[in-house]
């Protein structure tokens, strides 16, 4: 097996992004904005169940009074002390803004939850002595040129570093551990591990380079198992191979996950749809689930880039009518919902659903960043899809069906008219949208013209290989190669270098 260096990619993955936001967002939270923190974080369970805290403190500062114990007292359950600093920071940024907003602000942080000096030190401490044992077992395991044990002592690095909030040394140790690997399942479990780091940073741009990695050590693991399966009694050959399967299908389900997320997060709603869409059942995301993500997650997710991408076929044929997604729409009820009404043309219900989660939308990690973009193309193809099969249509009557205000509807339509998605104008004055009328006799004119010079093409090309053929400057082709027919195409014939 080939072995490679991976310090390259070390190197180009630098500081990851931000946790939080610099300046909390202001997103509301009342009966026309329903969320419940509580409710939404039991999903979760470590790291992400603080980052996903800390988060929600930012774009919702009013519920940083909620979401502050919750956030700590999950935190004293790890090491990561800074991870437990940042909910407090988390909830000073909420407080100030807060203070800006109205003249009570928020309590202090103390008077809800003190920070545990004591346990920051003592955490500290037992940090640095682990991280001493890990070092010297390491220079001991080079020093003898053990090749397994110094794979094993920097995945244990790797582990510990990132369970402590170091993510750049963690990253270092795990790509380092690949120089030693020996195996196939070995470069494979330290791509996963890479993996959940990367998708943890959310740095999104270099997930595909790991998944494909993953990919490639899954097919060398396989086809090994496959080729070593014969000698197996011939009684458990179809269990071994139904073993083989599942693990593999486990395998893939994250690798399809990890996948979406990077599409999504870099904006590629389409592929990172069609992604999701092909996870496995949630039994097979096994310790992904809670740990990085949940199931209600992947529903919304898929939903939403659907909605902004896929044509209404393909969001029935490939999300309601799909019996395996559907088990993840359970998770969260007023997705069906959302689908329901735009395969109904009830747009009103589907923006007012869309207004309706929105915080839920933003109070997540991942999808935060491009819910005004998803919501745009949402919104965008709803009224193309509605004024499809009008001639002319008052924009009052769009109005009603969309419960906005004339003004705005107005500028939504001119802006998808400039955009070129719908094709037609506006009369201003008497509120009408017209659809651009088509000359059929110039189309039927400019189409025969055309077919005319597409033949008038064809037929150059004929008498050019005729000509060529009378002169005998026909390039035969090498043995073993096929020679054209005389019955191909003369665009065919003239593909290739052969006169």
């Amino acid at each position: 097996m080939d072995i490679d260096t991976y310090e390259d990619d070390v190197a180009q993955i630098q500081t990851l992004p931000a946790v939080i936001p610099k300046r909390p967002l202001s997103i509301p939270v009342d009966e026309s904005h329903p969320f419940d923190p509580e409710a939404y974080i039991s999903g979760y369970s470590g790291k992400s169940y603080v980052d996903r805290l800390v988060h929600v403190m930012n774009v919702c500062p009013e519920l940083a009074p909620q979401a502050l114990p919750l956030a700590t007292k999950e935190a004293l359950k790890g090491r990561d002390t800074g991870l437990y600093k940042s909910a407090f920071n988390a909830y000073e940024r909420a407080a100030t803004e807060m203070s800006k907003r109205q003249e009570e602000g928020l309590p202090e942080a103390s008077s809800i939850v003190a920070m545990d000096t004591k346990w920051i030190e003592e955490t500290n401490s037992k940090n640095q002595a682990e991280r001493t044992k890990l070092e010297v077992e390491l220079k001991t395991y080079t020093s003898n040129m053990i090749k397994e044990s110094i794979r094993m002592a920097h995945r244990d690095l790797g582990d510990f570093f990132r369970s402590t909030g170091d993510q750049a040394a963690s990253l270092k140790h795990y790509t380092k551990s690949r120089e030693f690997c020996t195996t196939s399942q070995h470069v494979l479990d330290m791509c996963m591990s890479v993996l959940e780091l990367l998708m943890e940073q959310r740095s999104y741009s270099h997930i595909g380079t790991y998944v494909f990695k993953a990919e490639a050590a899954l097919d060398s693991v396989t086809s090994l198992k496959v080729t070593a399966g014969p000698e197996a009694p011939a009684g458990s050959a179809q269990a071994n191979k139904e073993q083989r399967k599942a693990e593999r299908s486990k395998v893939s389900s994250k690798l399809e996950v990890a996948t979406a997320i990077s599409c999504l997060g870099q904006g590629n709603y389409d592929k990172a749809a069609l992604t999701f869409l092909k996870v496995g059942t949630p039994k097979s995301m096994e310790e992904w689930f809670g740990k990085l993500i949940a199931p209600g997650d992947l529903a919304i997710y898929a939903t939403m880039c659907a909605l902004a991408t896929f044509t209404r076929g393909a969001i029935r044929a490939q999300i309601l009518d799909n019996d395996n997604f559907g088990l993840y729409i359970e998770q969260e009820p007023y997705v069906r919902e959302l689908i329901e009404a735009y395969l109904t043309n009830r747009f009103k219900t589907m923006l007012d659903l869309l207004e309706r989660y929105s915080t839920r939308h933003y109070a997540d990690v991942h999808l935060c960043a491009h819910v005004p973009a998803l919501a745009n193309l949402i919104r965008s193809k709803a009224l193309v899809q509605y004024f499809q099969p009008f001639a002319s249509i008052r924009l009052e009557r769009m109005s009603v069906a969309f419960g906005w205000t004339v003004e705005d509807l107005e500028r939504q339509v001119v802006s998808l008219i400039q955009s070129g998605e719908i094709k037609g104008r506006v009369d201003r004055q008497n509120k009408i949208l017209r659809a651009k009328e088509t000359d059929q006799r110039a189309a039927l004119f400019a189409k025969a013209i055309k077919s005319g010079r597409e033949m008038q093409a064809t037929n150059r090309k004929l008498l050019l290989r005729m000509r060529l053929q009378q002169a005998d400057l026909i390039v035969k082709a090498p043995k073993g190669q096929p020679t054209f027919s005389g019955m191909m195409h003369p665009t065919e014939m003239l593909s290739g270098d052969y006169y």
